[in-house]
């Protein structure tokens, strides 16, 4: 949390320090695909996890400062991400379900991206960095629960074309464990721990 308010302050202090230069505010649509992907720690055995594939959709703000490139954006998501891993729930007695547990969660995610373009006559290339914040919507699963609230920390790079629509990849790190409870569950710990990596492709139209 003490990054996101560093970062935040270092964007309006470098925003105050334009002087007299207008500064642009616009709204837009966003939407994409991820590729989620879950790391566990502290488990008896080594544990194999298959990528996810979901979607995120909302909107989108920008706050850009001419001149200098730099913009503060901020998205309201409605997100989707799937994954699954070779855990396997048993019942009391001691019976092994013969399928993986899966994970498909839908969230509310808020990311807030520090960005800084490059003034290029039509295309502008960018990189950008910032938190993610999402809450999680909807039940859990009786065995394999997981925390209502994560965070992650993106990087990326996109390109902006013909000042209005944008294109995006971008890295997520997990930052929080966001395991709840294991419940019954074959090789693991009690006190396993779980975050949430994933990749992230948007593209969004800006008004």
């Amino acid at each position: 949390m003490k990054i996101f308010w560093k970062t935040i302050l270092v964007a309006i202090i470098a925003m105050a320090g334009v002087g007299q230069a207008s500064a642009q505010f616009r709204f837009g649509i966003k939407a994409g695909v991820n590729l989620n992907s879950l790391h566990f720690s502290n488990v008896k055995e080594n544990l194999s996890k298959d990528n996810g594939c979901g979607f995120t959709g909302g909107i989108m703000t920008e706050f850009q400062v001419p001149i200098i490139g730099l913009c503060l954006d901020a998205s309201l998501m409605y997100t989707h991400m799937s994954a699954s891993s070779d855990i396997y729930t048993t019942d009391e007695s001691g019976t092994i379900s013969d399928k993986p547990l899966a994970q498909n969660k839908n969230f509310l995610e808020v990311p807030i991206n520090l960005k800084y373009k490059l003034g290029l006559p039509v295309i502008h290339p960018y990189i950008f960095t910032g938190p993610s914040f999402a809450f999680k919507l909807g039940g859990d699963n009786d065995v394999f629960k997981t925390k209502t609230f994560q965070c992650a920390w993106n990087v990326g790079l996109g390109v902006e074309l013909f000042s209005h629509l944008q294109l995006s990849g971008s890295y997520g790190f997990g930052m929080n464990n966001i395991m709840k409870t294991a419940g019954i569950v074959s090789n693991t710990s009690n006190d396993i721990k779980l975050k949430n990596n994933y990749w992230t492709i948007t593209a969004a139209y800006l008004f």
